[in-house]
């Protein structure tokens, strides 16, 4: 009886150390996690809950998406402007880099207001930031995109530091919408030409 004892208790004990192990060897890498979570500094001032919301915007297409984040507005009215909100509300597996508020700002107003009211240059600045395909994190590093534009742009860095054509930096990548991935930039990107 003392031998059975004894070697049970050494049998719970080896489970109860082999269980942390298995559990761990179940358990989704972390690394794997990180590459589909948002990340980048501006993830912060995306709204905690309701449509602007990480899990709000995934439920919508892309173009309605982001009329919910008070940060693309001046975007939202670009692509309104553009006559492409179903272009991009009906597209499939998509990239879209989003300038903010703040990388529209950058541009003189005047330059903005030219562009704004010619919607062929509108079209076309709006469309490069669109790529045919979904761009996730792992593939940010050393990449090299065509735009529904036509030409290619181009991305660089590592962790949650990326630029885009070596100028504008991802402030918060990783955002799913129902059709797309969205990485939002701090600059507008202008195609060559």
């Amino acid at each position: 009886m003392t031998a059975y004892r004894v070697s049970a208790r050494i049998l719970m004990g080896a489970a109860a150390l082999a269980l942390p192990f298995s559990l761990a060897a179940l358990a989704p890498s972390a690394s794997a996690d990180d590459m589909t979570d948002p990340f980048g500094s501006g993830c912060s001032s995306v709204p905690k809950g309701g449509a602007g919301s990480f899990d709000g915007m995934a439920k919508d297409p892309v173009a309605t998406a982001a009329s919910h984040n008070p940060d693309l507005s001046t975007l939202v009215k670009a692509v309104k402007k553009a006559d492409l909100v179903d272009t991009l509300n009906n597209a499939k597996n998509v990239t879209v880099f989003a300038p903010t508020n703040k990388a529209f700002a950058k541009i003189p107003k005047a330059d903005l207001d030219k562009v704004l009211n010619d919607k062929a240059q509108l079209t076309k600045i709006l469309t490069y930031h669109v790529v045919g395909e979904k761009v996730p994190q792992d593939k940010l590093a050393d990449g090299s995109f065509k735009t529904l534009e036509g030409s290619k742009l181009t991305t660089s860095g590592s962790g949650e530091k990326y630029k885009v054509n070596d100028s504008a930096k991802i402030v918060c990548g990783n955002v799913q919408t129902s059709n797309a991935t969205v990485h939002i930039i701090d600059s507008v990107l202008m195609p060559k030409g």
